[in-house]
């Protein structure tokens, strides 16, 4: 008995250690060490619950057996016993109400920040901050409200107060990656380039799937180091009284003085432009605010808004455009800071379509030198109005030399960036007029170079599911594609390339269904009919994609293709062989054979006993397989035809197919289906199949019918 007395008494003893050291951890000011503090009491709440419940039973369970009596104890134990059980019964109840205005605070705490959040995007920063703050006040553990008002920081300047938020998340969550996000922009612009790329390279320690994104980081990080070297060379070469540099500094000066005439200031610019040679004065340019002194400067301001651009007008943006280009030669910094001088977004693209042909060509200069490196592409895809800019460039097809080939191929490039596609998504419509205006135009006298890279443009971005829907939405876009195709067909040699290009961009538009109207798709099957003249494999190839899609439009487009000679098309197709050219036509003698005797007679005359057909059905092709066994399926319902196999081995070849664990289950079906006709047609294959213990294998088909 003396000995469970000291077990009991040194139990109690630790537990008012514990909780005593809970009570002062939860007093704490710091946010993590009160967060674990209610955790391990919350943790400690719900054991002492379940062990009452244990012992109250236990002790119940003992009443019941008539347990000895324990001799009675003494007042002070009596006591001590009291006084313990009051206190933890006070730590209880304290916890309890603990937990509960963590949770009110909570929820006051994400209201906050939802409030926060909503003047961070209309930026406004300080009503942020406090909204974020508040929240903190609520909850202090909370690591979303530390990022983002760190990054609410970050965009004020105060990049200390961000990096002491950064920390406060890390606490919270030390694999907190928007933690090491921001602080790594923190110290980037307070020019702690080592520790912000290592900040950078946490992030991909964290989440390695954030490559693409800390690269990009990483990269700024480079970039802008290499720009702090450069001003800090250059500013040693204006101090040494180098004169160039001098001369650059003298010069801006003078240009950034108002209520000169305009000639004065196009001659100073033309100056300046012929002394940006190297690294030093192009630095030396933007340290001294090169670019807030020209596009800042109302006179030449008035002459890049002037819409009738007078020859005084149209020689100083000239002048400025020039100045731009020499500027940013080689120096990332000055892109940077070119593309995001405001208004800059909006006026460089519009002055793509100005009325000045020299303004047109030398924004297209300026525009093409961005976009040489990675690194410009992102800035003209990030700060640039780039509806107005594809506007812009696709006007340049109006030029035969080479200005709209290089517009085209600025275009080409952009398009391929991840995040241009994303925007052409979403914004579409806006870009929408001026596409269907490019398809409008008349191919003879258009670039054709220019003209098919910019079809095939369209076409690559119409792969996309959005894309595809949002152009088959637009009967006008549709009509202008079967216009251009009539154009095309008047001299397809000449515009070989053309048409090319606008059969792929159809292509992928007929994946839509239902196409833009029966009608439409009726057209366009016979436009592809009599492009299957042609001596052209490309054209040749692609009209049969088209027609492919286009032809089940209706039986009457069908009866139409299978008169004007398809089957002999198709069969010869078939034999030349090539895969995309089989894959066309074996799907029209599909579909074709689905709905018209002719054709199935028609197949059954020209590929002597199927030979065209069995050949397919040992292709490693499924979507060859697949429509050849729908074809043969077909041709089986003319009557005598089955007969003509019984010296084949057709009845294995289908019955493997059939119980074959093809992913595309289509295979299984049609075989099975073109198997049944061909026993119901022949007796005698039925007997082959019995005798091949087929039928299970044939009834196990049917399990892919509800499911075709």
């Amino acid at each position: 008995m003396a000995d469970d007395q000291e077990k009991d008494l040194q139990k109690f003893l630790k537990n008012v250690d514990e909780i005593t050291n809970l009570i002062q951890e939860m007093n704490s000011e710091d946010p993590v060490v009160q967060e674990k503090a209610v955790r391990k009491t919350e943790e400690r709440l719900l054991f002492t619950e379940e062990d009452q419940e244990d012992r109250c039973r236990t002790t119940l369970n003992k009443t019941m057996i008539s347990p000895p009596q324990a001799p009675p104890k003494d007042a002070d134990e009596i006591n001590s016993a009291l006084r313990s059980e009051a206190f933890l019964a006070f730590v209880e109840k304290d916890a309890k109400e603990r937990a509960k205005r963590r949770r009110e605070n909570r929820a006051l705490a994400d209201a906050l920040k939802e409030k926060g959040n909503e003047a961070f995007v209309r930026g406004d920063y300080e009503a942020a901050i406090l909204c974020y703050s508040e929240g903190l006040e609520k909850l202090k553990d909370m690591k979303v409200l530390y990022t983002n008002r760190a990054q609410a920081y970050i965009k004020l300047g105060d990049y200390e107060k961000a990096l002491v938020d950064c920390d406060w998340a890390l606490k919270c969550d030390e694999k907190c990656s928007k933690a090491y996000f921001h602080m790594g922009k923190a110290h980037l612009a307070l020019k702690n380039y080592s520790v912000s790329r290592e900040c950078f390279q946490k992030i991909l320690d964290i989440n390695p799937q954030l490559q693409k994104q800390v690269k990009d980081y990483l990269n700024q990080v480079d970039l802008r180091e290499k720009a702090d070297l450069q001003e800090k060379e250059a500013h040693e070469l204006l101090d040494s009284g180098e004169d160039t540099a001098v001369t650059t500094k003298n010069l801006l000066e003078t240009l950034s003085k108002p209520d000169h005439n305009l000639l004065f200031y196009a001659g100073g610019i033309e100056i300046l432009t012929e002394m940006m040679k190297d690294c030093t004065e192009r630095t030396l340019f933007r340290t001294h605010n090169g670019f807030s002194i020209v596009t800042g400067n109302e006179n030449i301001k008035r002459c890049f808004s002037t819409a009738a651009k007078g020859t005084v007008e149209e020689t100083v943006c000239v002048c400025v455009l020039r100045l731009w280009q020499a500027v940013c030669s080689g120096n990332d910094e000055n892109q940077r800071l070119l593309v995001m001088c405001p208004d800059m977004g909006r006026l460089l693209p519009s002055l793509l379509a100005s009325e000045a042909l020299t303004v047109r060509q030398q924004s297209l200069a300026l525009v093409l030198q961005l976009a040489q490196m990675e690194n410009g592409r992102s800035l003209i895809i990030d700060h640039l109005d780039l509806t107005r800019l594809v506007e812009g460039l696709v006007s340049f097809l109006e030029f035969s030399d080479k200005n709209a080939n290089s517009a085209m191929g600025l275009l080409t490039d952009l398009a391929l960036e991840k995040r241009f596609q994303v925007w052409f998504q979403t914004s579409f419509p806006g870009v929408l007029p001026a596409l269907t205006g490019v398809l409008k135009r008349d191919p003879k006298v258009t670039n054709t170079s220019a003209l098919s890279q910019c079809i095939a443009i369209m076409g690559n971005l119409s792969a996309e599911a959005s894309t595809q829907r949002q152009m088959s939405a637009s009967e006008e876009f549709g009509a202008a594609c079967v216009g251009l195709m009539a154009s095309c067909e008047e001299d397809v040699d000449l515009l070989r390339d053309v048409l090319y290009a606008l059969l792929g961009l159809m292509m992928n538009l007929c994946l839509r269904s239902p196409f833009f109207s029966e009608v439409w798709a009726m057209e366009v099957s016979r436009r592809c009919m009599s492009l299957l003249n042609s001596q052209d494999g490309g054209i040749l190839t692609r009209a049969a994609g088209v027609l492919s899609r286009t032809l089940s439009s209706s039986l009457q487009t069908i009866e139409e293709a299978v008169g004007a000679g398809v089957v002999k098309k198709m069969i010869k197709f078939l034999k030349m062989g090539g895969q995309n050219a089989s894959r066309y036509a074996i799907k029209i003698l599909a579909v074709c054979t689905n709905t018209c005797h002719e054709a199935r007679e028609e197949v059954i005359r020209l590929d002597k006993k199927f030979s065209v057909l069995l050949t397919l059905l040992s292709s490693e092709d499924e979507i060859l397989v697949v429509n050849a066994a729908f074809c043969l399926g077909n041709c089986m319902e003319v009557p005598q035809v089955a007969t003509s196999l019984l010296k084949t081995d057709i009845v294995q070849v289908l019955l493997k197919l059939a119980g074959s664990d093809a992913r595309n289950t289509a295979l299984q079906l049609n075989a099975g289906i073109a198997l049944a006709k061909l026993c119901t047609a022949e007796p005698r294959f039925a007997a082959q199949l019995r005798e091949l213990h087929g039928i299970e294998i044939l009834s196990s088909t049917t399990k892919y019918i509800n499911n075709s």
